[in-house]
């Protein structure tokens, strides 16, 4: 039994042999086996790597590698060609200095573009709210009722009005937010871009209740002031064409229009 027992033992051990060595040296064909057996790595989350999966995965970062490339050119020569353009002093380029110059600075003219969509194709867009809205002119006054402190000739700028007591700061005018929140000379503030495209700042609040690029219309609420003894006044500006203009000039004129 023990003469049976070492011949056993004896193929076991030629089987695993030969296992270990190359294919032609044991009579095997080379094909590829897939154990149907979980390794031991997949036990642990790692996924068997087979020779078309590697290829795949380097043809896709290759891809990407050539996108990189190709997206860092563009934005290289972008670079260079307006750093050229704005260091020429020829009269060709002017106008597209110009251009450029107002497309990196300027606000997008968002309320315009609202009521051309309305004009054109009858419908509010989406985000626009569906409240009352007056005109260009239509109840245009004062966001606040009280005395002007300071005129617009002093500074050039706009006016400063003391209101007597707590007040609520209405839009002279429907439009778009563009600005909420704190500017380092009037403190929290809301700017409104107007479909005519001026410009209306309403500074030294004490609440700011809309939100950047939120649609209001004539009247609407855009946040509160509140006198207090450091803090009197409410400060109120229009620009228009690049320029301040006197708020008190502009809502004079359109009420008699």
């Amino acid at each position: 039994m023990s003469r049976g027992v070492r011949k056993v033992r004896k193929s076991i051990m030629q089987r695993k042999k030969r296992r270990g060595l190359p294919p032609s040296m044991t009579g095997i064909t080379s094909k590829q086996v897939i154990s149907p057996f979980v390794q031991e790595e997949e036990k642990h989350g790692f996924v068997q790597t087979f020779p078309d999966m590697v290829e795949q995965s380097s043809s896709e970062k290759s891809s990407f590698i050539s996108s990189l490339i190709v997206k860092a050119t563009l934005s290289a020569m972008l670079f260079v060609s307006t750093a050229l353009l704005w260091n020429t002093d020829t009269t060709l380029f002017a106008n597209v200095k110009s251009w450029t110059s107002d497309a990196l600075t300027e606000e997008f003219p968002f309320a315009k573009v609202n009521v051309w969509y309305q004009e054109t194709f009858g419908n509010p867009l989406a985000f626009t709210p569906t409240g009352s809205k007056g005109s260009e002119h239509d109840g245009l006054a004062l966001p606040v009722s009280g005395s002007v402190t300071e005129s617009f000739q002093t500074n050039g700028k706009g006016i400063m009005i003391a209101p007597d007591t707590s007040s609520v700061v209405s839009a002279i005018q429907e439009g778009i937010v563009i600005f909420a929140g704190n500017d380092r000379e009037t403190k929290k503030t809301v700017k409104v871009q107007h479909p005519d495209g001026s410009t209306s700042t309403y500074g030294h609040l004490n609440t700011v209740n809309v939100h950047l690029y939120q649609m209001i219309g004539t009247g609407e609420e855009l946040g509160q002031f509140i006198p207090t003894s450091e803090k009197q006044t409410f400060y109120f500006s229009i620009k228009k064409n690049k320029e301040y203009v006197d708020p008190i000039q502009v809502i004079q004129v359109d009420d008699q229009s």
